[in-house]
């Protein structure tokens, strides 16, 4: 059954196989393409009404930040260039509607000391008693993953256990954000940290038949809605908790796990620059170790030096908000 109930339904369909033929991700486009067709149905509209005045009013009527906005509308311009290749209309509507500005964001980035502390502090919390150790330890390896591998949150819960090899320190992260497997070293103490877990796992619970790395319990795997609360926990205990603002059109985040992958990146290039090296050389390597698929996504953490620098830019920006 058709997503799509508007009168271009059949040509979001036919649009949808065509990129996926063509080897593309095809679930943002469907996000672009059923708000766009929910926006047809509300305004009830023909073919006749897809002018230029049609799209933007949706774009003035979207509800979020520019940068979705301007990826709806881009991804829409596509849509029709590829009707007009198609002999379904004569012109693109979109053609000469121009993008939004943009929204800085400034994300939240941990200095190593308060990487320590953090986890430090989720250690000293973890209840040992035997129903609860493992899941607790689940729980600290994977914030450990994301601050010493720079991981995204749900990487470490996807692991498998034949994807961690003890001997040569590795983990193989497979289908990622980019869909782009990738073998990455990880720490020793982190290696430690992982065997020591699988032993207590085998102690407590005996031969279970989860293949997860981290598990939840000896039926289930771990999903991101355990990790966050013990993070933010964390975050407060060590007074660090801060929400996130808006000051013009700049974001400035908040600490989220994800800001321990941030940290990762920032504190890295940190680290080589102070050795003498250059952190441009050292950017492809950064990518392959992130799983980024293009260096655009890597480059962003030059913007910050570190910790330090984002709260004297923070500082500044909030001193001078509502100055004239």
């Amino acid at each position: 059954m058709s997503p799509f109930e508007s009168f271009l339904s059949e040509q979001f369909e036919d649009y949808i196989a065509y990129r996926h033929q063509l080897g593309y991700d095809t679930k943002g486009l469907q996000w672009v393409l059923r708000t766009l067709d929910r926006h047809l149905l509300r305004k009830k509209a023909e073919p006749a009404d897809l002018t230029p005045a049609f799209f933007l009013t949706l774009q003035a009527g979207l509800q979020t930040q520019s940068k979705s906005v301007n990826r709806l509308l881009s991804t829409t311009r596509m849509f029709f260039n590829y009707l007009v290749r198609k002999d379904v209309c004569q012109d693109n509507p979109l053609k000469d509607i121009p993008l939004l500005a943009e929204e800085r964001f400034i994300p939240f980035v941990f200095s190593p000391a308060q990487i320590d502390q953090l986890l430090e502090t989720l250690g000293r919390s973890l209840r040992q008693e035997p129903p609860y150790f493992v899941k607790e330890l689940g729980i600290y390896l994977a914030i450990l993953l994301l601050a010493r591998c720079g991981m995204r949150i749900y990487e470490p819960l996807r692991l498998k256990r034949y994807h961690f090899r003890a001997d040569d320190h590795t983990l193989y992260v497979e289908k990622t954000k980019f869909k782009k497997d990738r073998l990455i070293p990880i720490p020793g103490a982190v290696a430690v940290e992982i065997t020591n877990y699988l032993a207590v796992r085998q102690s407590l619970w005996g031969a279970d038949d989860n293949p997860y790395l981290l598990a939840a319990s000896p039926k289930k795997p771990f999903y991101d809605y355990l990790i966050r609360p013990r993070f933010h926990q964390a975050v407060g205990d060590i007074g660090l908790s801060c929400p996130r603002q808006t000051i013009g059109t700049t974001n400035i985040g908040s600490p989220t796990p994800h800001s321990l992958r941030h940290s990762f990146a920032v504190n890295t290039l940190k680290r080589i620059t102070e050795q003498g090296r250059s952190p441009q050389h050292a950017l492809p390597v950064l990518a392959a170790y992130l799983g980024h698929c293009e260096y655009k996504h890597t480059t962003k953490y030059l913007k910050l030096l570190d910790a330090s620098h984002r709260h004297n830019l923070v500082a500044f920006i909030q001193t001078h908000a509502h100055r004239p």
